[in-house]
């Protein structure tokens, strides 16, 4: 579990937490409960052993790691089996696909991508002239420095073409594209606008042929990302693990 204060996963502290999200949600269940950080003071045995426990009392139907390492993974997954693993995973950035997408599937395990968008990035609405303020965490981030932007730039100049060859929006093309990776791939958008919502939703419309995916991700193959998703610093305080830096 991850707080203000920082990461406690002690399960004395998860069983609290959830009691306190129930209350909140005014509910008697959480269909599907994330360790959302891994706590390097607590075994993750002891974790899946709190999550057991809440499952046991009907208060927690599935449970769910982000960003953690395979080892971590593999040793939740044997102690009590996980539903979901969520990690950024986008056109912009495809860590995952090298490990964490075939553990998943070897394991029969469900992949949540959240930035399914490049925060923002792949829709098109950042380009060279953008300037981030102060607390906008992409300010931090080398593969928006305007150093690397204008290389990055190209990821969606391709996006924004298969947009005008499908009638469609950037959006939806970032979005369909993730969807036709594998079945069990659902994207987390995170959009707070109305609008956005619509348009995203949509993007279970566009529908990629074998010879158009396998153009697109040619195409994608062809552009090499510039630049770092998190600050060395941000990524150890978050407790990211190395698998997924």
């Amino acid at each position: 579990m991850t707080t203000l204060t920082g990461l406690i996963s002690r399960p004395d502290h998860i069983k609290l937490a959830v009691e306190g999200m129930l209350k909140r949600l005014r509910t008697d269940r959480i269909d599907l409960l994330y360790q959302h950080r891994v706590d390097p003071q607590v075994p993750i045995e002891d974790v899946a052993g709190a999550i057991k426990d809440l499952m046991g009392q009907g208060k927690v139907l599935h449970w769910g790691l982000s960003e953690m390492g395979l080892q971590t993974l593999r040793r939740a997954h044997a102690e009590l089996p996980v539903t979901a693993v969520q990690s950024e995973y986008s056109m912009l950035w495809r860590g995952p696909e090298k490990e964490v997408l075939p553990l998943c599937q070897e394991q029969g395990i469900g992949f949540v991508p959240w930035s399914p968008l490049g925060v923002g990035f792949l829709t098109g609405a950042i380009d060279e002239m953008t300037r981030f303020a102060d607390g906008d965490f992409r300010k931090t981030e080398t593969r928006f420095s305007p150093e690397t932007r204008a290389h990055n730039l190209a990821l969606v100049r391709l996006v924004k073409s298969w947009a005008e060859r499908k009638q469609t929006t950037p959006a939806r093309i970032a979005l369909a594209w993730l969807l036709a990776q594998k079945p069990w791939i659902v994207p987390i958008t995170g959009t707070t606008q109305m609008a956005h919502l619509l348009d995203n939703i949509d993007a279970t419309e566009v529908i990629f042929s074998v010879d158009e995916l396998e153009a697109l991700n040619a195409a994608l193959a062809g552009i090499a990302i510039l630049g770092e998703r998190l600050p060395p610093a941000v990524a150890v305080l978050s407790g990211v693990e190395a698998p997924l830096k």
